[in-house]
């Protein structure tokens, strides 16, 4: 006689995985740029598509505008819209080329006198801004534009005279700070990371390392935030972990914190994904289009930072 029984339950779906959710908020609400940089970073698309997404924010100055940088509307090029533009043709593999030669030719008509670039260019006036980068008419080098800038064009080696004078100027900029806030050091890590002279860079991250202990700039323990200080400026709540300043495992902030910390700062970056797949802005919000826009550029972020880590993504 043959056994009878209930029918077995039915099985319940494994839960998303943390890219499968990001990529339902990114189709809900990036734009076409970051829609196809996610899908070269997570699902085997071609750089093509990136390419020509990002041409539609190309200057016929060479620079990029059209609010590819959501902080900074308007059609205006910009060092920072640039330094984007630069971000995602690296992340492709595609730094390189009359394009780039075009971009070091903008940034060479933007620089201040010692070489350097300016976090704003006058032009951006009448345009909507954040108000936490003012447009000043005679602004000074800045670092935090600087650093990042010279420091892909020399990982993906490419030569331009006005990398001579901006290197430099980087050089100086990073070796005088004695007070920084958590942005100004992560672009000097960007920096140092690539500068070709690696003992100088060495040295100069391992005090930058000192610095940052020091003045507490890294939330070591995500449990107890309030134990570290927000930087003037900043938004309330405004911390920067470990996994800021270190990226990817190579980078030489990585030597500034232990296992432990690293790992916890990993894990609060794993919380922080949120119930519709995005991770959060930290920065103030200051109107609703640089917060939607941004959202879906921190959630790729995030992604390629656990990656890196080998933290299981999907």
């Amino acid at each position: 006689m043959a056994e009878t029984g209930a029918p077995p339950l039915p099985q319940s779906p494994p839960p998303p995985t943390p890219v499968a959710r990001a990529e339902r908020f990114v189709w809900l609400t990036a734009r076409v740029l970051e829609q196809r940089l996610f899908a070269h970073h997570f699902r085997g698309g071609a750089a093509d598509p990136v390419e020509t997404a990002l041409d539609a924010y190309r200057n016929e100055d060479g620079g990029y505008g059209h609010a590819l940088e959501p902080d900074l509307r308007g059609p205006v090029s910009q060092p920072l819209h640039t330094a984007h533009a630069l971000r995602v043709l690296d992340a492709v593999g595609r730094c390189a080329g009359q394009r780039v030669e075009r971009m070091c030719r903008y940034l060479t008509s933007v620089s201040t006198a010692d070489g350097a670039l300016p976090a704003i260019h006058p032009s951006q006036r009448g345009y909507p801004t954040a108000p936490f980068v003012p447009v000043v008419e005679d602004p000074p080098s800045d670092l935090l534009a600087t650093g990042p800038v010279v420091g892909l064009l020399h990982r993906n080696e490419v030569w331009h005279a006005w990398l001579f004078r901006a290197t430099d100027f980087c050089w100086q900029a990073v070796e005088s700070l004695e007070k920084s806030h958590p942005y100004e050091i992560e672009a000097a890590v960007a920096f140092l990371d690539s500068a070709p002279d690696r003992t100088r860079a060495e040295a100069a991250a391992d005090r930058l390392g000192c610095l940052v202990r020091e003045h507490r700039l890294a939330a070591l323990d995500p449990e107890n935030l309030d134990a570290y200080p927000v930087s003037p400026g900043y938004a309330p709540g405004e911390h920067h972990f470990p996994y800021d300043y270190a990226r990817t495992p190579g980078s030489l902030a990585r030597a500034w914190f232990t296992d432990d910390e690293t790992a916890r700062s990993l894990d609060h970056l794993a919380a922080q994904q949120q119930e519709d797949g995005g991770w959060p802005v930290r920065w103030r919000r200051w109107a609703p289009a640089p917060a939607l826009e941004g959202r879906p550029v921190v959630t790729i972020e995030a992604l390629r930072t656990l990656g890196a880590y080998g933290r299981g993504i999907g």
